[in-house]
């Protein structure tokens, strides 16, 4: 099953703006080169290891740019792959293909890096019962891609945007004047307007995870740059009350350490931020 923001109408909206910024009123070198009635094919082929994705997504692609290219799919979304794999193969109108090559190479590049490294860490906290979760370090306009990419990896999506879900950060409890004014503020507003948001609480110290405490009325506490100790001490200190993330500066040297703290989920930015794309080509065949 999909996550919510995976819809029709999001994910055709997204081909279209691309296809506008890439195509805008024509790929003249293919208008100008390629006869108009001229059929080819081309294959997916990889050229790199790791976790591919973006399959489901290049199909919708072509079928915008021109619904008669038809697709022979090999490897599935979340497929292992290896240097030398054909991911896919693509027929039809040759000036079609090469109008949707760059998006959809750009589009799986992407998301392959991101599902390779959020694999990646999700297998080094694997047997810890902590999950790991993305966040809203994405790129402007490509968020819904890029979390797609780390369900995909195996990765769990945090909330979606600033709409979805109440996270006071540090600067919210700071301008609010303190952990429990900031909760409190939140409780009234949910209440006016009848909107049933979960609500998450950053803390920096123990001083902060006690006033959450005291407060209650939240769904998850967040234990942001707490050294792995602290962070232990933290989690005890909550005892199951509330649902437990760290965050901040989280590795892949520290991650499984941090993991078996105990604490519910592990949000790690860089899994959409510091990610390396996957070497991918689309090569016309006989």
């Amino acid at each position: 099953m999909k996550a919510s923001y995976l819809t029709q109408e999001g994910i055709r909206a997204f081909i279209r703006q691309a296809l506008q910024e890439d195509v805008a009123d024509g790929d003249h070198s293919s208008l100008a080169s390629i006869p108009e009635s001229a059929q080819n094919q081309a294959k997916l082929l990889v050229k790199d290891r790791g976790v591919l994705a973006g399959v489901e997504l290049a199909w919708k692609i072509f079928h915008e740019v021109d619904p008669t290219l038809r697709l022979e799919v090999f490897l599935q979304d979340g497929a292992q792959i290896n240097h030398g794999d054909v991911a896919f193969t693509v027929h039809g109108n040759a000036r079609s293909i090469l109008t949707a090559e760059r998006l959809v190479l750009n589009c799986m590049q992407r998301m392959s890096g991101i599902a390779t490294y959020t694999q990646s860490l999700a297998k080094l906290i694997e047997g810890t019962g902590a999950k790991l979760l993305d966040t809203r370090k994405t790129t402007p306009n490509f968020r819904m891609m890029e979390k797609w990419a780390v369900l995909i990896g195996g990765g769990l999506n945090h909330r979606f945007g600033l709409f979805d879900m109440i996270m006071l950060k540090d600067n919210h409890v700071d301008y609010a004047g303190g952990i429990k004014q900031a909760i409190e503020a939140t409780h009234r507003y949910l209440e006016k307007l009848g909107k049933p948001l979960k609500i998450e609480v950053e803390t920096r110290n123990l001083d902060e995870v006690r006033q959450a405490l005291e407060t209650g009325g939240i769904d998850r506490i967040m234990l942001d740059n707490f050294e792995v100790p602290l962070l232990r001490e933290a989690v005890e200190l909550i005892g199951g009350r509330f649902e437990t993330e760290a965050s901040g500066g989280i590795t892949e040297e520290t991650i499984r350490a941090v993991a078996e703290t105990g604490v519910n989920y592990i949000s790690v930015g860089a899994l959409t931020h510091s990610n390396r794309s996957l070497d991918l080509s689309l090569k016309a065949f006989k």
